[in-house]
């Protein structure tokens, strides 16, 4: 039995070497994608995008990538047109990263900035600088 380590935010094992692989393939080009304007959207053309992270299925049929308008304004548009082009995203993908099989995508707000934000606020409290630097 093979053994499986741990991923330390859902107790479940850990992705694979391979699922973080395709994931970073998928998050470069996909970016790459965005910031040429190759999708044939001129409203998705206009903004511009941030894809923090894409995380794939273990069976890699299934692609989330977590996605941030710049400056945030304008988040549930994004995901919106993203969603809606998500067939030319997936085929354009698919030829630019040489990939056998392309999975799905599924497009989600990228949280991880208001996480960290949250995170300086707590720290900033008085109570937890004193037991911090204690």
């Amino acid at each position: 039995m093979r053994h499986m380590a741990k991923n330390k935010f859902n107790d479940g094992p850990g992705p694979s070497q391979r699922q973080l692989r395709v994931g970073e393939l998928i998050r470069r080009t996909l970016s790459d994608v965005l910031m040429r304007g190759d999708i044939h959207d001129p409203d998705l053309n206009r903004l511009s995008v941030t894809v923090g992270e894409v995380r794939t299925s273990p069976d890699l049929k299934i692609a989330t990538a977590y996605v941030m308008p710049l400056g945030g304004s304008g988040q549930g548009e994004v995901i919106e047109l993203l969603a809606r082009n998500k067939a030319e995203l997936r085929r354009i993908i698919g030829r630019k990263a040489g990939l056998k099989f392309t999975p799905d995508l599924r497009f989600r707000l990228d949280e991880t900035f208001d996480q960290i934000d949250e995170t300086r606020r707590l720290f900033s409290q008085d109570e937890v600088r004193r037991d911090v630097e204690d």
